[in-house]
């Protein structure tokens, strides 16, 4: 095991898009990251290699399916083994894909409630005796639609709307040792499934800045609530545009 003379953060879906962001802005204020994937290894041996080029042996790889809930303490257990810290939990990893009522089926119940609710409380817990030795943190990823349904999308609507209240009720049940906060995006990057022109027009004409965010913009804010925000917890920023001011 090395010094632990770093605060280490473990942030989940980290190989690509905003996780990845979250791990080299975070990488940047001289921490140590452990990026989690489940199918990205390229990705992660990539961020793994751009990280360490410049502040060697600084980075943890660690492939899981957070679904396999008896196994999130192996990953704890990996991190304490290298560095025998950990300051900050992001959970950031999330499926998101439609699901009409009319093609619903238990499948995509396991995979959106595991992954948005489930797998992060789990982790949550297994990461709170370390977190408590560094009066660390707990930064959940949410949804501005956690509180405004998204047509087509009940499932993922209502596990992070489960994300929002844990956000509460751990920040409740782990303080004082250990904060608990979340970041809501808005429109950020577009999703994967493709979207029309005229949607993303749609999207954007209800957003009050016009425009749509970036990675950074929520790396920001979960530095901030991770970093210099010692007096937070119980809270949820919305990251949106100004999107959550209208109906």
């Amino acid at each position: 095991m090395a010094p632990a003379n770093k605060p280490v953060a473990l942030i989940t879906g980290a190989a690509q898009r905003i996780g990845a962001e979250i791990a080299r802005t975070l990488h940047q204020c001289d921490m140590d990251i452990v990026i989690h994937y489940r199918s990205s290894a390229t990705a992660a041996e990539s961020l793994k290699d751009e990280l360490e080029s410049t502040r060697a042996d600084s980075v943890l790889l660690v492939q899981s399916d957070l679904n396999q809930t008896d196994k999130l303490g192996e990953i704890i257990q990996q991190i304490e083994q290298w560095r025998g810290r950990l300051d900050l939990l992001v959970n950031n990893a999330s499926a998101f894909y439609p699901t009409p009522m009319a093609q619903l089926d238990t499948r995509q119940w396991d995979e959106l409630m595991g992954s948005n609710l489930k797998a992060p409380f789990f982790l949550a817990a297994a990461a709170a005796p370390l977190l408590k030795k560094q009066q660390g943190a707990i930064i959940n990823l949410l949804d501005i639609h956690a509180d405004r349904p998204l047509a087509e999308h009940p499932i993922y609507c209502m596990a992070k709307a489960g994300n929002a209240m844990m956000v509460k009720s751990l920040a409740r049940e782990l303080g004082p040792e250990i904060r608990v906060n979340g970041v809501a995006p808005g429109a950020i990057l577009w999703p994967d499934q493709t979207l029309s022109e005229q949607a993303k027009t749609d999207i954007l004409s209800r957003t009050q800045l016009g425009s749509i965010g970036t990675p950074a913009d929520i790396a920001r804010t979960v530095r901030f609530l991770a970093l210099d925000a010692p007096y937070i917890t119980g809270q949820v920023i919305a990251v949106d545009g100004g999107r959550s001011v209208q109906q």
